[in-house]
C-alpha cells in the first residue's frame, strides 16, 4: 500500500512581508520565498517531513510549473507530473509586519482541453494500484466539469483503493456519491451538505454519523477551526481540541491537517490518534510563515498538548 496524492490545480505560491499595508503606495516587499503549492502537493510535502513517502501527481506547465516541479525535486519529493498546455498559475501571500495580518491572493487557472484531461487520467491509472491510499484535494481549475472528481474515482473501484477527499461546494457534493475512505469538511461545508446554514453541536455530530451509517465515508473529519476537530467513525464521535497559539500563517494549514490523519492511518492509529495526529499537524502548519507548512520538530511539540 502507497499513498498518492492529486492536485488538479496546483499553484507556485509566493510570499513576501511589508512593513505595512497601505492603498495606494508602492510598498517595499521583503523575505520573498518560494513553494510548491496545492492541496495534495502540500499533503506529500507534510507526509515526506513525517517520513511517509508518497506519489505526487499534478499538471504542470510553463516556466512557473517547471519552478513548481524543481521545488519539489529538491525537498525529495516522489514528483510525477504530466505537462499541459497553460502555465501554472501563482499565489501571492502578504504578511503586514505592524497588525501581524496575512493577506492572501489566489489566482485562476484556465480550462485544460480534453487530451489534457486524459493524460491526467492515464497518469492516475497508472500510478495508483490495489490498496493503494488516494488523496484527492484542492479545487478544479474553471471549466473542468464538477463530477470530474467523481468519474475518477469510479474507475478505481475496482482497485479497493481507500479514497481521502477534501474540496468543498457542487465538486464535494458529487464526490459523495461515492464510496469513500475519509472526507474532512469544515462546520460551513458540513452545514452545505446538510442543506442548512448552520447546525449545532448535536446536529453536526448526527449528521455526521449520518453519513457513516450511509456508507458515504468510513471517516467523516469536521474541522472546528481555532476549537479542533471531531471525527465520527462507526463507534461513534470523538473530539480533539486545540491549543491556543500565536499564528504566523495559515496557508495549508487544513492541507497539513489531512497528512496528520494520513500518517496515523498508515501506522493503524484508533480514530481518536488519527485525529490527534490531523490536529496537531494543522496547527502546526500555523507556526510557520507564509506556505511552509508543518514541520516536524513543531508537530513533536503540539502532540505533547492535544
Amino acid at each position: 500500500m502507497k499513498v498518492v496524492t492529486l492536485t488538479i490545480n496546483p499553484a507556485l505560491d509566493k510570499s513576501a512581508k511589508v512593513a505595512e499595508m497601505t492603498p495606494f503606495d508602492k510598498l517595499e516587499c521583503s523575505d520573498i520565498t518560494y513553494h510548491p503549492g496545492g492541496g495534495g502537493v502540500n499533503i506529500s510535502r507534510v507526509l515526506h517531513r513525517l517520513a511517509i513517502d508518497s506519489h505526487c501527481l499534478f499538471p504542470y506547465g510553463g516556466k512557473t510549473g517547471e519552478h513548481l516541479k524543481d521545488l519539489l525535486k529538491a525537498q525529495h519529493i516522489n514528483v510525477f507530473a504530466t505537462p499541459i498546455s497553460i502555465w501554472t498559475r501563482e499565489n501571492f501571500a502578504v504578511f503586514d509586519e505592524k497588525t501581524g495580518l496575512q493577506f492572501r491572493f489566489g489566482m485562476p487557472t484556465t480550462p485544460f482541453n480534453e487530451v489534457e484531461m486524459e493524460s491526467v487520467e492515464k497518469l492516475i491509472n497508472e500510478q495508483v494500484e490495489n490498496n493503494d491510499i488516494f488523496v484527492i484535494s484542492g479545487s478544479l481549475p474553471v471549466g473542468l466539469p464538477t463530477d470530474y472528481y467523481s468519474k475518477l474515482i469510479q474507475n478505481l473501484t475496482a482497485k479497493g483503493v481507500k479514497v481521502i477527499v477534501d474540496t468543498s461546494g457542487p465538486v464535494f457534493n458529487e464526490v459523495l456519491k461515492n464510496e469513500l475512505f475519509l472526507i474532512k469538511p469544515n462546520q460551513k461545508e458540513l452545514a452545505r451538505l446538510a442543506g442548512v446554514e448552520a447546525q449545532t453541536k448535536e446536529e453536526q455530530e448526527a449528521f455526521a454519523l449520518k453519513m457513516v451509517a450511509d456508507q458515504i465515508a468510513q471517516y467523516v473529519v469536521v474541522s472546528l477551526g481555532k476549537d479542533g476537530a471531531f471525527i465520527a467513525h462507526k463507534n461513534g464521535i470523538d473530539y480533539v481540541s486545540a491549543p491556543v497559539i500565536s499564528v504566523k500563517s495559515t496557508i495549508g494549514a487544513g492541507d497539513s491537517m489531512v497528512a496528520g490523519l494520513i500518517y496515523a492511518i498508515t501506522q493503524n492509529e484508533t480514530p481518536k490518534n488519527m485525529l490527534r495526529w490531523g490536529v496537531a499537524c494543522g496547527v502546526s502548519a500555523t507556526l510557520s510563515e507564509g506556505s511552509d507548512l508543518a514541520h516536524k520538530i513543531n508537530i513533536d511539540k503540539i502532540l505533547k498538548l492535544v
